[in-house]
Order: structure tokens, then sequence, then C-alpha cells
């Protein structure tokens, strides 16, 4: 790591105090350990506010009271790292056709973001910096005309335009933000060379995981959900939606082996609620646990998945639960994805039910004390510290070449 490494001002879409995980957290945090960085939230907008939804109320309480000057706008969350929260309200502009009249609220939107960020970078002594921008493709389009950064850095880590709010101005827009940022980063090697199409200077720069709750070494009690079910486990951990996950797949591999138990951890949307695989008798739905009990069920897997659907969703998505069950030695058997190829020196990659069925037996068969130490080794070297030295040495590079 460079010492003389510029400060980093970091937009995304996620504010600081979101309670789930987040890849742009973790890479302030660990740039936080080698020079300054200022981490803005995001902005209220109308939408936003006039709706008040229940899973919004506290970003809304929060706004509202730095808006009234009772929490202070900037803060030191971290030695390096300040977080600054906007007191401005922006506009809700998603439902304006794609085009002029679009831009033109959007450049509003993103000048009056800037006039508040500006005397912050003034305040902490941010004359030269780099601005990276986790898939803010909307609100930051502009920032790097608006901030005037030494480099913008554009990190792609998630194929937002399939989904359906992004897509409407995304496919527009996503493409001209890549081509005019200095350099992009992503965390798989898909949304690297999607990246490529529109930007020459786009580097893979991998995926950080916190694996510290991914103990294999650890001594663990038989859950007394787990205690009834006959083994072979094959199991999941994670959000049962029909959006990421091939519920047919599922079925058809339940039919199909009921000598084994199809167990699944963690809640359901309504397709999997509605699904067949409630009436299969080898089919186990456990419902939600604490993050800290994960790997307690997980420890007693024989095989772990990730029966992912094929779409635009999921094809380039690094799916950081297979860094977390290789972490607990466990054999893996995923879907086939442009992003799983990283993985595919530790891992069963299938393309059907067919392939899941023979490849699980196989790892069955094959599992062994030195393949679950060379998949925990693996596992741990997708660290933070790694990614973002991936993206110092691709600052690097770009630095080189201006």
């Amino acid at each position: 790591m460079e010492s003389t490494l510029l400060p980093f001002v970091i937009v995304g879409l996620q504010p600081w105090d979101t309670a789930i995980g987040s890849n742009c957290k973790n890479i302030a945090l660990e740039l936080s350990k080698h020079t300054k960085v200022l981490y803005i939230n995001i902005p209220l907008d109308w939408n936003t506010v006039l709706k008040n939804s229940p899973e919004n109320r506290d970003h809304i309480a929060h706004r509202k009271s730095v808006r009234k000057g009772k929490t202070d706008k900037l803060i030191e969350v971290e030695t390096n790292l300040f977080v600054f929260t906007p007191s401005s309200i922006i506009l809700s502009i998603n439902m304006f056709p794609p085009g002029a009249i679009y831009d033109y609220f959007n450049w509003r939107n993103n000048r009056k973001l800037a006039f508040e960020v500006k005397p912050v970078l003034a305040k902490l002594g941010f004359d030269k910096f780099h601005l990276f921008n986790d898939n803010d493709m909307f609100r930051s389009f502009y920032m790097k005309e608006l901030l005037e950064p030494k480099l913008s850095i554009y990190y792609s880590r998630d194929n937002l335009i399939s989904t359906e709010y992004f897509k409407k101005h995304g496919t527009r827009i996503e493409p001209k933000l890549i081509a005019k940022s200095d350099l992009t980063t992503a965390n798989s090697t898909y949304l690297r060379d999607y990246c490529k199409q529109y930007n020459p200077n786009s580097f893979y720069i991998g995926q950080g995981c916190d694996l510290s709750i991914f103990d294999p070494t650890k001594n663990y009690d038989k859950p007394e959900d787990l205690k009834k079910i006959k083994g072979p486990i094959i199991g999941y951990i994670g959000f049962l939606t029909s959006m990421r996950l091939d519920i047919k797949l599922l079925e058809n591999l339940a039919q199909s082996r009921r000598d084994w138990s199809i167990v699944l951890v963690g809640p359901e949307d309504p397709s999997f609620k509605s699904s067949k695989l409630h009436q299969m008798e080898n089919v186990y739905f456990l419902g939600s646990k604490k993050p800290e009990e994960l790997s307690t069920y997980l420890n007693f897997f024989d095989v772990a998945m990730n029966p992912q659907v094929i779409n635009d969703m999921t094809i380039g998505n690094y799916p950081r639960k297979v860094d977390e069950y290789l972490a607990m030695g466990k054999p893996v058997i995923a879907t086939k994805t442009k992003a799983m190829s990283v993985f595919s020196e530790h891992c069963y990659l299938a393309d059907n039910a067919n392939e899941y069925e023979s490849l699980i037996e196989k790892a069955l068969k094959e599992d062994s004390a030195n393949k679950a130490k060379e998949r925990i080794k693996f596992a741990n070297g997708h660290t933070w510290e790694n990614s973002v030295n991936e993206l110092i040495k691709a600052i690097a590079a770009t630095m080189k070449t201006n």
C-alpha cells in the first residue's frame, strides 16, 4: 500500500447506518487504515420523505435531526473515517422519461449535493482526492465535473440495470458514467468485462468477505431443529427468493434423491412459500437465524449449495455465501456462471438438476480433510485488505498513464 495515498471521497447507494452488509462500507473502513476517507450518506428524496415507509423511518428521522441542527452533519466514526450526512432533500425524478428533462433535473440534484459537500472537503483539507463511486449512477453522475477529483473511480458490484428501477434510466446513464470515469473496478470478472465495453481501463479487484464468524476449528452443538434430520444434509443458507434461486431445480433434486435431506435456512419470498418443496418430506425449511448462528448450521451440512437461477441479476454477481461455505471447509456445489469461474478449482459447478445430483454424489465421495484445508485457505484469501490492494494497484496503473 502506498504511503502517499490520496484521501478518498466515497459515494454510493447505501447509507453508513444501514443494517445490512455493504461492500462500500467495508472498502471505506479498509482504506481508512491508510488515508483519510469521507463517506457521503445518500441524501433523502421527496418521494422517500412523503411515503415515510417503515424501513426508511430511522433514516428519515436522522436526516430531520440533521436538518434541525440537533445532529452533526459531519462525524468521525473511526480514525481517519468521516461520515457526512447532507441536509438537503433532492427531487424524485425517476418518473421523467429518459432524455433532456431527466438530465436537467438530475444535474440539479447532483449540483445540490455537491454544494453541500464542497465546504466539507475544505474543512477536512481534501485539496486532492480520489472519488470512489459505488454503483451510484444517478445521484453522482456529475460528481466528477462538480467535485473535480484527481481520479474518478466507478465500482460495479451488482448488475443493477437488470432490475426494474435502474433499467429505465440506467441502461442509458450507466454506460456514459463508466466511459467518462478515469477507471472502473468490479468485484466479478463478468462485471469487469461489462465495464470494458465502455472503458478499457477496467479492473477486477475481487471481493472481500468478513469470515470471522465462520470458524471451522470451533466445537459446535447441534441445533435442536437439525437433530431429527437424517444425513446426508444438502443445505443452503440465505434469502430464499425465486429472483435468485431455481425452485424447479430444488424440486427435481428433492424428488430424485429422497435419501438426501434438503435443508433451507433463511426467510422465504411468496414463490418459495407456495412451492411444492413444502409438500416434500425430505425438504426442511428452518426459517431465519441470527448471523452468529449461521456457522453452527453450516457446520452440520454435508454439502453446501448455491442453486442460482440464471438471469441478468445473478450471472455476474459475486456469491459471497460461497466464500462462507468454503471457509467452513464444506464441499460446495453451485450453478455455473461466469462469476463462479474464480471458484472452479474449489467448487463443483453444475448446469442443471441432473448435474447437481451427480456432482453432489461426487462431492460426498471425494470429501477429505485435505480438501477441506484447501477450501478454507482459498476462502480466507478473499479479504477486504486484498481487494483494496487491488484497487490501489489499479489506481497506480492509471496514474502512470495519465
